[in-house]
C-alpha cells in the first residue's frame, strides 16, 4: 500500500504543484520521493512508500537498466509475479512484485500485461521511447486511483483525490477530478511538450470472466460440474488459495475480526496458513465496539476458538462523533452508510498503528456483494435478479465498501488485503447457477456457510450467525450507532436547513438530517466535488428510506424474540 502521484504537462511551477502530493503522505510513511522525467521538465512522479515487499530496492518510480525508457509508479500487490517471472524466464533487477509489469509490457504490450496481473493495483506507466502513458486499475478498484485532465492535455493522477484538488492550471480555475474506473486501462499519447492526448479507454476484465492469468497459476485443477459437493470442494480450494497468495509480505500480518461470517472465515483460514508457513509470530486479530456490542462478543468467541492474540478496542459515542470530520476527509465521500461504517474501522486502524507492529491487515470485504449477504437479498424477485444485483454491487464497490476499507486503513499507514475479492474465487462464484447463490431457509450466504460446515474452521454458531451490518454490530441493539448518530444530528441540523436542502445541494440532495450533516462536512473539505458520489447506497426491493439494516424487519423481529 503506497501513495502514487504524477503530473504530465504542468504549466505551473512543479515545486509548488508537488506540495499537493504531500496530502497523501499517510499512504506511505516509510519513504518519499519526487522525480522529474528526463527530457520533460513539466512532468514528474511523486511516491510515498509503505515498505511491504523488498525494503532495499522498492522505491519508485521503478526503473530497470534493461528498459531505461520505462517509468512505473504503482500501488498494489501482484501475487503471481514470481510465477510469471519463472514461466517467462524474466531477469529481475529487484525483488519488487511490480517489476513484472515492465517485463510483461516489453514482452506483449499493455493489454496482455494488465490481464496477466493477479492482484490489486493502480499504476501509471510511462514509455518515453514510444511516447505513451498508460493508466490501469484492478477489477474491483481495491486500490484507488483518481485523475484530472484538461482539454489542452494537462494530466494529473493520484491515489486519492485530495492530492489533486488544489492543483493549479492556466486554462481552468476548477480542475475536474474523477475516479479512474476499475477494470479499465487508458492509453494516452505523450506529446513533445509533456502534455497528453487520450487515445482509448479499455475495459479489460469483467468480474464474471475467468482471468487470463488463471492459465499460469498453481491452483490444483478444479472439478467440473455444479453438483453441490463438487462446488463446495472447488470453493474451499479457491478460498484457501486466495488467502495463501496474500501472505506475500516482509511485514507483520494481522486481521480485522468482527465476529461475523466473512472476517471469521478469513481469520481462521489465515491463522491456519500462517502456521503451515511456519511464521514465527502469533496472529493478531482486532475487534472494535462499544460495551455489550454483539460484534465484540462474537469476535472474542472466534479468537478463543482459533487461538489468535486478540485485541479489543472499546470506544464511546463521543469518540465516534468526534471522529466524523477526519473520517469524511479521509474517505472523500458523504455516502451515509459508508460514513457510518467507517468510524469503527478508522478508530481500529488508528489503534493498530499506534499499539502494534501489524501492518498488513486481512479483512472480509467484498463477501456481501459477491455472496449476496445483504439482508435485502431475501426479497429478490428471482435468482436472476439477485445475480444482477450482486454484479451491480461488485461493480460499484469502489464507491462504497472498498473505498471505506482502503481509506480508513491507509489513513494510518496500513495495507488491507481482501481474499473474497480474489479474481479466481470471485469469478468462479459468479459462474455458479443463480439459484445456488440465493439465500435459503431464511439464511443469507447459505452456500458459503455450507461450504465450510465440515471444515472445523469456525464454531457452528458463528458459521450460521445472521448478518450484522458493521456499523450496527459495533454497538448494542438497545442503543445502536445508527440511533446515536440520529440523536446527535437532530441538534446539529434544524428543519429550516432541511427545507432549503434542495437549493443548497441540488445534486444528491440529502433527504435526512444525518445525510445533510455529512454533506456539510464533505463540502467544507471538498467544495463543489459532490459528483464523486454518483448515488447513495441503498437496499433494493424494499421501501427503504435509510441504508441501515437496523431499520429492516429482519432486525425488528429478532429484537422482539
Amino acid at each position: 500500500m503506497c501513495g502514487i502521484w504524477a503530473l504530465f504537462g504542468s504549466d505551473d511551477c512543479l515545486s509548488v504543484q508537488c506540495l499537493s502530493a504531500m496530502k497523501i503522505a499517510h499512504r506511505g510513511p516509510d519513504a518519499f520521493r519526487f522525480e522529474n522525467v528526463n527530457g520533460y521538465t513539466n512532468c514528474c512522479f511523486g511516491f510515498h512508500r509503505l515498505a511491504v515487499v523488498d525494503p532495499l530496492f522498492g522505491m519508485q518510480p521503478i526503473r530497470v537498466k534493461k528498459y531505461p525508457y520505462l517509468w512505473l509508479c504503482y500501488n498494489g500487490e501482484i501475487y503471481n509475479h514470481k510465477a510469471l517471472q519463472q514461466r517467462f524466464e524474466f531477469e529481475y533487477q529487484t525483488n519488487v512484485d511490480g517489476e513484472i509489469i515492465l517485463h510483461l509490457y516489453d514482452k506483449g504490450g499493455i493489454e496482455q500485461t494488465i490481464c496477466m496481473l493477479d492482484g490489486v493495483f493502480a499504476f501509471i506507466l510511462l514509455d518515453t521511447a514510444n511516447k505513451k502513458v498508460f493508466l490501469g486499475r484492478d477489477t474491483y478498484g481495491v486500490r484507488p486511483l483518481f485523475k484530472a485532465m484538461t482539454e489542452d492535455g494537462f494530466l494529473a493522477v493520484c491515489s486519492e483525490a485530495k492530492g489533486l484538488v488544489s492543483l493549479k492550471h492556466s486554462t481552468t480555475p476548477f480542475l475536474k477530478v474523477e475516479p479512474f474506473l476499475p477494470g479499465h486501462y487508458e492509453v494516452l499519447d505523450l506529446k513533445p511538450n509533456g502534455k497528453v492526448a487520450s487515445v482509448e479507454m479499455v475495459k479489460y476484465h469483467h468480474c464474471r470472466d475467468e482471468p487470463l492469468h488463471a492459465l499460469y497459476d498453481s491452483v490444483e485443477k478444479l472439478f467440473p460440474g455444479f453438483e453441490l459437493e463438487t462446488v463446495k470442494s472447488n470453493l474451499r480450494i479457491l478460498f484457501d488459495n486466495a488467502v495463501r497468495k496474500r501472505l506475500m509480505t516482509d511485514r507483520r500480518i494481522g486481521c480485522l475480526l468482527s465476529g461475523g461470517l466473512d472476517s471469521s472465515l478469513v481469520a481462521s483460514s489465515l491463522l491456519k496458513q500462517l502456521k503451515e508457513a511456519q511464521v514465527q509470530y502469533p496472529l493478531q486479530t482486532f475487534a472494535i465496539g462499544m460495551e455489550d456490542s454483539p460484534d465484540l462478543l462474537a469476535a472474542r468467541k472466534v479468537a478463543n476458538y482459533i487461538g489468535s492474540e486478540h485485541h479489543e478496542v472499546l470506544f464511546n459515542s463521543e469518540e465516534g462523533i468526534q471522529a466524523l470530520d477526519e473520517v469524511i476527509f479521509s474517505l472523500e465521500t458523504y455516502d451515509i452508510t459508508t460514513v457510518r461504517a467507517s468510524v469503527g474501522m478508522y478508530l481500529i486502524s488508528k489503534y493498530i498503528r499506534k499499539n502494534t507492529d501489524s501492518v498488513v491487515i486481512f479483512s472480509g470485504e467484498g463477501s456481501d456483494e459477491l455472496t449476496q449477504g445483504y439482508i435485502y437479498f431475501h426479497k429478490a424477485p428471482s435468482p436472476e435478479k439477485a445475480e444482477e444485483e450482486s454484479e451491480r454491487l461488485l461493480k460499484e464497490l469502489y464507491l462504497f465498501d472498498v473505498l471505506r476499507a482502503d481509506r480508513t486503513t491507509a489513513a494510518h499507514g496500513l495495507e488491507l488485503r481482501v481474499p473474497f475479492l480474489d479474481h479466481r474465487f470471485s469469478s468462479y462464484y459468479l459462474s455458479l447457477p443463480p439459484e445456488m447463490r440465493v439465500p435459503k431457509n431464511g439464511i443469507e450466504k447459505h452456500l458459503l456457510r455450507e461450504t465450510f460446515e465440515d471444515s472445523n474452521l469456525l464454531p457452528k454458531e458463528i458459521l450460521w450467525r445472521p448478518k450484522e451490518a458493521f456499523s450496527d454490530g459495533i454497538t448494542s441493539v438497545k442503543n445502536s450507532w445508527f440511533k446515536i448518530l440520529q440523536d446527535y444530528v437532530e441538534h446539529q441540523v434544524d428543519d429550516a436547513m432541511m427545507a432549503t436542502a434542495a437549493q443548497k445541494f441540488p445534486f444528491n440532495t440529502p433527504k435526512t438530517k444525518e445525510g445533510y450533516f455529512y454533506r456539510q462536512i464533505f463540502e467544507h473539505h471538498y467544495p463543489g466535488r459532490a459528483d464523486w458520489l454518483t448515488h447513495y447506497w441503498m437496499p433494493k426491493w424494499i421501501n427503504a428510506t435509510d441504508p441501515s439494516a437496523r431499520t429492516l424487519t429482519h432486525y425488528k423481529s429478532a429484537a422482539k424474540a
